[in-house]
């Protein structure tokens, strides 16, 4: 009697089960926690071998998760490079190519994507391009101003007052390593390492140390952050750090050199990513989006520029990417260079698509010179009178050719251009198809495209 009892009520178990009626004992989604840096270069985070200012809670969080080494954004400005993250598409497909300019109208935006998944979607501090967050429709989004330095004090004040009635999708960006870099610093400007094309001045060593503390300054908030969603959240809680480009030196923000477009990427989630671990799939900014909504139970779109890298995450994939593709536009009047480039993992093609012009922006034209770096170029080109070195590195950052091509395991610095020499004639070919062919798909005609650009500072 026992036995058959049992086996009726399994039975009857299986078919409420099959009927679907208990959808309230589904497994609760994960939480996703996104923490984005401003202007940070991937090489003076501890994790990618930085050695000049400590990054104790990058280096706690890469030990939980994953580390990503070879991850790029899709454009080295803040706006475009944001847009392309929020839409998963690359920024003429979106629309946002110019700094401050926005995705067009009818673009499908992060949060749609996961309010369609039941969860509620926040952002604090710089997540799209300051202001802009508003028109994104995010659930709550607030601390968006320009170095509005309490944004993730705010963040974990919300989490801590919140009462969930759904996952959590929360996006928080400060504002570091974003100038103006603080005046106090504990980096001794001496002892710093200065990559090449940097020419070593004084005045450039005590630049190097005040973004280095601006780089302190994001480390801290990522601990910040990283340790209230510990607290606060589900132990099931996929937490991303990353930055938008690289740091506002030169050759770093609005240049294609991995300077300006290689980003930290580093991601830890309890049970599903092996902590401590490394992987050098080649990823882009433009495969988060699809990544995100992969892990948490959505279908990515194929009409998206990425695609998921969720394998890689979880160490069931090693390789993700043959190439990422770059653009950069312009800032304004500050910079109006447009440039488009394609990376391997060994090889690095950059297209100048007006090499005529010269190259310029807040570094060199800027009207704040403790901000922008006025105060340490004016060193530069004092030292490029008398010395044929600094005159060189001077001439090359106002001038550039109209194709570069570099060998990335022999020159990471991209010091030797390639592209004039005969014995790479044929990977130059090879390339400047992949690139020529990716700028069809984007009905990018290139100069063309550039020029017909509105101003997006301006109202239509």
């Amino acid at each position: 009697m026992r036995s058959g009892r049992r086996s009726a009520l399994l039975a009857a178990a299986a078919v409420l089960l099959a009927a679907g009626p208990a959808r309230a004992q589904d497994p609760v989604r994960p939480d996703l926690v996104v923490f984005l840096a401003d202007d940070l270069g991937w090489a003076d985070c501890s994790p990618y071998g930085g050695k000049d200012v400590a990054t104790p809670n990058m280096a706690y969080l890469a030990a939980d998760g994953v580390t990503l080494t070879h991850a790029f954004v899709a454009s080295p400005s803040c706006a475009p490079s944001r847009a392309a993250l929020l839409t998963g598409l690359d920024p003429m497909r979106n629309g946002a190519m110019l700094n401050h300019s926005r995705p067009r109208a009818g673009v499908r935006l992060w949060p749609a994507y996961f309010r369609a998944l039941g969860y509620e979607v926040v952002a604090f501090g710089k997540v799209a391009h300051y202001a802009q967050v508003r028109d994104y429709g995010f659930d709550h989004a607030s601390h968006f101003n320009y170095h509005q330095d309490d944004c993730v004090t705010a963040a974990v004040r919300w989490l801590e007052g919140r009462k969930p009635t759904k996952p959590l999708c929360l996006l928080v960006g400060t504002n570091w390593p974003h100038v103006p870099w603080p005046r106090e610093f504990t980096a001794d400007p001496a002892r710093l390492t200065l990559s090449p094309p940097l020419i070593d001045t004084p005045e450039t060593r005590r630049a190097r140390a005040r973004y280095l503390a601006g780089v302190a300054n994001a480390d801290r908030d990522l601990g910040q952050l990283y340790d209230a969603t510990r607290r606060l959240l589900n132990r099931d809680t996929l937490f991303i750090f990353t930055s938008d480009h690289g740091a506002q030196l030169p050759f770093g923000k609005w240049n294609a050199y991995d300077a300006g477009v290689r980003t930290p990427l580093i991601a830890a989630w309890p049970g599903r990513i092996r902590p401590g671990t490394k992987s050098d799939a080649l990823v882009s900014w433009v495969d988060l989006l699809p990544t995100c909504l992969d892990a948490l139970g959505g279908d990515p779109p194929a009409t998206l520029s990425g695609w998921s890298f969720l394998g890689v995450l979880r160490g069931t994939r090693a390789a993700h990417r043959e190439r990422v593709f770059i653009t950069h536009s312009g800032d304004g009047d500050m910079n109006r260079y447009p440039l488009r480039a394609v990376r391997t993992r060994t090889w690095k093609y950059i297209r100048n698509l007006d090499p005529a012009a010269e190259h310029h922006t807040h570094i060199d034209r800027g009207k704040n010179a403790e901000a922008d770096g006025r105060d340490y170029w004016a060193s530069w080109e004092a030292r490029a009178k008398t010395d044929p070195a600094a005159a060189a590195v001077v001439r090359r950052y106002h001038t550039r050719p109209a194709e570069e091509l570099y060998y990335l395991p022999d020159d990471p610095h991209e010091l030797q251009n390639l592209a004039a020499d005969p014995a790479h004639a044929a990977r130059l070919r090879e390339l400047r198809a992949d690139l020529e062919g990716w700028m069809r798909e984007q009905g990018d005609e290139g100069l063309a495209t550039e020029r017909a650009l509105p101003d997006p500072r301006k109202k239509p």
